[in-house]
């Protein structure tokens, strides 16, 4: 491995960056000169833009994420557009696409569907490449997040089935078949305690789920029975302490407890819920 190589790898082990080599790799491949992808082993330094490479790598080195720096993250099926007013789209998200597979098995059926807070689009673009008749809403409050998702929509072209306003659920007056969310969960205590990487590089709107984290499901059990057709389905993202809490919290609602799904480290992180 050649020096410029090494003496790169030391800088980002220095600032205690998780797998420098595969964020070096990443860099390295995002100010390429040339069309072959970028391999640490051959590398040569002029298969690459230095000046791109040196701003990036301090841009890493100051724990900004790489899927900032490059403008990109992988969730389902593609790749997506995000910048620093969008939360990034997580593996423990694609449990919401999972289990609205599991409900409505048959993919040509027309349904609506509404994604509540829905930053980069990730989870209602996923949706319409599984369920190719659904009429999708996604909403969120953030001008910003709507033009992230606005871009991810049209780059895919889905911007005929995927339709985005800024609102909040309040305000929304139709019907649906299956409502989804990843709301922000997190408490005020955990807020304080989240990384550096997450802290200065992600919207905390987009986190903050207030004092105790329940706020938003607290919002969901008055109004998401009101918009929700029968026979349907309402699925969210949660803490991975909080199921207990949730179904107190919607146990006062007309909505049924279905099931609770857990994410890759066995933690509670997904549940849904019916009204039949």
């Amino acid at each position: 491995m050649n020096d410029f190589i090494l003496e790169n790898l030391k800088k980002l082990k220095k600032n205690k960056i998780p797998n420098p080599e595969i964020d070096l790799r990443i860099l390295l491949n995002y100010s390429r000169l040339i069309n072959n992808e970028i391999i640490l082993s051959n590398f040569n330094i002029n298969q690459i833009n230095i000046k791109i490479f040196s701003i990036i790598l301090n841009r890493r080195l100051a724990n900004e994420p790489i899927s900032k720096i490059i403008n990109k993250k992988s969730f389902w099926k593609d790749d997506f557009y995000v910048n620093e007013f969008v939360l990034d789209p997580r593996p423990e998200t694609e449990g919401i696409i999972e289990e609205s597979k599991k409900i409505f098995y048959n993919r040509k059926r027309n349904i609506k569907i509404l994604d509540i807070g829905t930053g980069s689009g990730a989870i209602a673009i996923s949706l319409a490449r599984e369920f190719e008749n659904a009429d999708i809403l996604a909403i969120d409050i953030s001008e910003d997040a709507i033009k992230v998702a606005n871009k991810n929509i049209r780059d895919k072209k889905l911007h005929d089935r995927i339709k985005l306003k800024k609102t909040t659920i309040n305000y929304i007056d139709k019907n649906f078949d299956l409502i989804v969310s990843n709301p922000p969960y997190l408490t005020k205590k955990e807020l304080k305690n989240i990384s550096q990487e997450i802290r200065n590089f992600e919207p905390i709107i987009s986190l903050d789920g207030g004092e105790d984290g329940l706020k938003f499901y607290r919002e969901f059990a008055k109004k998401i029975p009101q918009i929700l057709n029968s026979n349907a389905y309402f699925i969210i993202e949660i803490g991975e302490k909080q199921c207990d809490e949730c179904r107190k919290i919607f146990s006062a609602s007309s909505l049924k407890f279905e099931k609770k799904a857990q994410d890759l480290q066995k933690k509670d992180r997904i549940m849904v819920f019916s009204k039949l």
